[in-house]
């Protein structure tokens, strides 16, 4: 997968993506991140990339034809069609749905803006469509284009070590993921719960699918309106909602 990021500031996304698994990704071909200065296609001495707003009012929006041009360079790099995405908290959030469909395509041109924002005649000419990362708003939008660009590795072939291991996140499913222990299995701060240690297979999946629902009935509760639930999951719900009630504690 290709992934062309035009920013003021291509060192922070190369930076942002280049350890973990992110990095690993990169280290190994699966991922190829290209970062972008509109800066190199500006005009004159100063290489100026935004100026005043009409109307009036604080700050700089960024200028057309810096970004025009760069673009323009952007898509001739690569014979691979992709769409433009502009970060911005006005777009349409970014979900693990979405995450799952953009990492679908061989390659992405996300827009970073910065200042008071971009042209809206550019972003109305260009951009195909707007991503959101959260309701509130950001310095610029490579951090939210960090955050894209680390979703979608993660599921690119290869990328993990267990590919198990995607397929069991929060919200892959439309639910939070269940608790998760690792050694000792006696701790100060508590247990591990029994039927984990169990080795009943059976019992573990029933365990984890219970608290998968019943973590999202208590934190994220709004989900379960989006998603069909089976007639075990429902008796799996009522059983934990029975058993810890509107308990804050670890549903251990």
């Amino acid at each position: 997968m290709r992934v062309d990021v035009l920013t003021l500031f291509p060192e922070l996304i190369d930076q942002c993506t280049g350890f973990g698994v992110v990095g690993r990704a990169r280290e190994r071909n699966i991922l190829n991140v290209c970062g972008w200065n509109p800066r190199d296609y500006a005009e004159g001495g100063y290489r100026r990339v935004d100026d005043r707003p009409f109307g009036g009012g604080p700050g700089m929006v960024m200028l057309i034809e810096p970004l025009r041009k760069c673009l323009q360079a952007v898509r001739s790099a690569d014979t691979e069609p992709a769409p433009v995405i502009y970060l911005s908290p006005q777009g349409q959030p970014l979900t693990q749905a979405k995450v799952r469909e953009l990492a679908e395509r061989r390659r992405l041109i996300l827009l970073c803006g910065r200042y008071e924002g971009i042209d809206e005649r550019l972003l109305a000419a260009e951009v195909d469509e707007e991503i959101s990362i959260g309701d509130y708003v950001l310095s610029g939008g490579e951090l939210a284009a960090a955050v894209l660009v680390d979703a979608v590795a993660r599921l690119q072939e290869g990328v993990l070590s267990d590919a198990e291991s995607a397929m069991q996140d929060s919200f892959e499913e439309g639910l939070l993921d269940c608790p998760h222990y690792t050694q000792p299995a006696a701790h100060a701060l508590g247990d591990v719960p029994e039927v984990l240690r169990s080795g009943n297979h059976a019992a573990i999946a029933r365990w984890r699918r219970q608290q998968s629902l019943g973590r999202t009935w208590r934190r994220r509760p709004d989900l379960l309106d989006t998603v069909t639930l089976s007639s075990l999951d429902r008796r799996l719900l009522e059983e934990f909602k029975v058993q810890y009630g509107s308990e804050t504690t670890p549903e251990t």
